[in-house]
């Protein structure tokens, strides 16, 4: 059974709802056109924003590094000098940035057609080569450089002192749990509590003090504001040489602390790590947007640390201080 309803409307009803209607329909209008000039406006501003590399991974082997730095080195006083960004660069781009398939052959290759006098610009025609060549210079650009002593090759530092027992392995990114569970972003050197830690780099002290993840640790920035080197789990009671405070500018080679195994605590100054060691870690910067947050880059320093071997300060303490101090 149906039951209909007849409504009649006189011809004033019938206006009033079509200009109800008629303004409803138009504040519907509006409401898409200014969504959709939001969108417009977003899409402008975003397009309008600096591009830069938004991420990274540095994957040289320790032999590519080696060796093209020797070249970067051999050749520093050449007509055609090489340097050993631009090698590891061409590399990336001719292994898709994959360094298990690196061969020294390809460097003597590389070379060899440099010393036959053609150009970078000759060689590395992959259209990812400029993109590989800022990302690895970002990472290395600083490492060779004149040295105190005259010469010119590695100018950065291990983080652990000459003569100090310590060993390390492949970490990065394994899982970790406390707090909450992430990957590990750094490489965890293992030593002797009290073992003086090195500034790997010329920078800038920006942050130091404590950590519940990390514990007593330093955060250095170098001068061109690409590198970001953190040092964690430093020593409980005596972290940090003494006088280090943030702000300092710091010199490459310098003792800045000591390791320890404190962490893993809201409160200060507790050894909740299990075995004493530094944590090492490296973030890229590219944009200061990326410093912290989302965007932050860190990469895996093993193979970096390895080459850093061949670059060790000497310290000697100072039994009234009781700080260790650089001899070379």
């Amino acid at each position: 059974t149906y039951m209909f309803v007849t409504v009649t409307l006189n011809k004033k009803a019938v206006k009033k709802i079509i200009i109800a209607l008629s303004a409803g329909l138009f504040a519907i209008l509006i409401a898409i056109y200014c969504r959709g000039h939001e969108s417009i406006s977003t899409a402008a501003n975003t397009s309008s924003d600096k591009k830069f590399i938004k991420w990274l991974e540095f994957n040289a082997s320790y032999e590519a590094l080696y060796d093209s730095m020797q070249c970067d080195i051999q050749t520093n006083t050449d007509e055609y000098p090489v340097s050993q960004v631009d090698i590891l660069a061409y590399l990336a781009s001719k292994y898709g940035n994959d360094f298990s398939r690196y061969s020294k052959k390809d460097v003597d290759a590389f070379m060899l057609r440099i010393k036959n006098g053609e150009s970078i610009e000759d060689i590395c025609t992959s259209k990812y080569f400029d993109y590989y060549r800022q990302a690895y210079g970002a990472v290395i650009g600083n490492f060779l450089n004149d040295r105190k002593d005259g010469g010119y090759g590695l100018n950065v530092y291990s983080p652990i002192a000459y003569g100090f027992d310590w060993n390390h392995y492949k970490d990065f990114g394994a899982s970790r749990s406390y707090g909450f569970k992430r990957k590990h972003l750094g490489n965890d050197i293992l030593g002797s509590i009290g073992t003086p830690i090195i500034a790997v780099e010329d920078g800038t002290v920006e942050a130091l003090g404590w950590n519940r993840y990390g514990g007593w640790r330093i955060g250095i920035r170098s001068f061109d504001k690409k590198r970001y080197y953190y040092y964690a789990h430093l020593r409980k009671g005596h972290p940090y040489v003494k006088t280090l405070k943030e702000g300092d500018t710091v010199n490459a080679g310098q003792v800045i602390g000591y390791l320890g195994m404190t962490g893993y605590s809201t409160k200060e100054n507790v050894n909740n790590i299990n075995i004493p060691h530094l944590h090492f870690g490296m973030q890229i910067i590219f944009d200061e947007s990326q410093k912290d947050g989302n965007g932050e880059i860190w990469i895996d320093v093993y193979n970096i640390v390895e080459l850093l071997k061949q670059n060790s300060s000497k310290v000697i303490k100072n039994t009234q201080t009781g700080e260790y101090e650089v001899t070379n």
